[in-house]
């Protein structure tokens, strides 16, 4: 079975999400038989490169957030975050900026095998230790914490074939009907929007295994068959 997750790494309900989403395969059944992969979906692709500005700056502009408002979603988001074991989880002193590059970091990362690691490194550099995702250095910094060879990392930020990655995933995002994020989509059948209870996506989890397509049951014992390597004589 196949669990895909779209995010931004910026989102807050995208790092708790992920952790519920998490627990709910821990307490599932088979989740040795499933794959998880991550993809890009970008909050905001047309943030001007370069510009980094406090995220209660950008509420307030975008959405004209008083202070009020501003603190008490802040501080249930956070309050959120610790139930789920999420501690230190800050959401109202970082910077937001354009994404692009560090989900171009992701997509290489996710090519030396490291897709879940890099992910969660970079839950925990931004909302747990308040690190900037948002310039190559930052980011070179985040590919040697990785293991990653920096030489090697710089080449990727500038990869047309990584950025079109990036690009791609969020067209697919929008093509299954993504409107926000955390989307998750089991065997491109079921859909789970937002941060959901570990609950919701244990049953979504359940749902989706249950209603997998039956094997194919193959009959017959004589060897008839020809392969790459000929054919069987009988």
């Amino acid at each position: 079975m196949k669990v895909e997750i779209w995010s931004d790494v910026i989102c807050p309900w995208c790092g708790i999400g992920q952790a519920r989403l998490d627990a709910a395969m821990a307490a599932f059944g088979h989740a040795g038989e499933v794959e998880v992969v991550h993809r890009s979906f970008q909050l905001d692709p047309s943030f001007p490169p370069g510009k980094v500005v406090p995220v209660k700056e950008m509420l307030r502009t975008k959405y004209g957030m008083g202070t009020d408002q501003l603190q008490a979603t802040m501080a249930r988001v956070e309050a959120t975050a610790a139930t789920d074991g999420l501690v230190p989880y800050r959401v109202g002193e970082n910077n937001v900026g354009n994404t692009q590059l560090v989900h171009v970091l992701l997509a290489f990362a996710a090519e030396k095998g490291l897709e879940d690691a890099a992910w969660k490194r970079v839950y925990r550099a931004y909302f747990g230790e308040g690190r900037s995702l948002f310039d190559t250095e930052s980011l070179v910094a985040l590919g040697a914490d990785l293991g990653l060879v920096e030489g090697d990392v710089r080449a990727a930020l500038a990869s047309p074939a990584l950025h079109a990655k990036v690009a791609n995933d969020g067209k697919e995002a929008r093509a299954l009907g993504c409107t926000g994020v955390p989307f998750v989509v089991i065997d491109r059948k079921f859909g789970v929007s937002g941060a959901q209870p570990v609950a919701t996506f244990r049953a979504a989890l359940e749902r989706a295994w249950s209603e997998r397509p039956a094997p194919l049951v193959v009959e017959g014992s004589d060897d008839v068959t020809c392969g790459p390597d000929g054919c069987d004589a009988t």
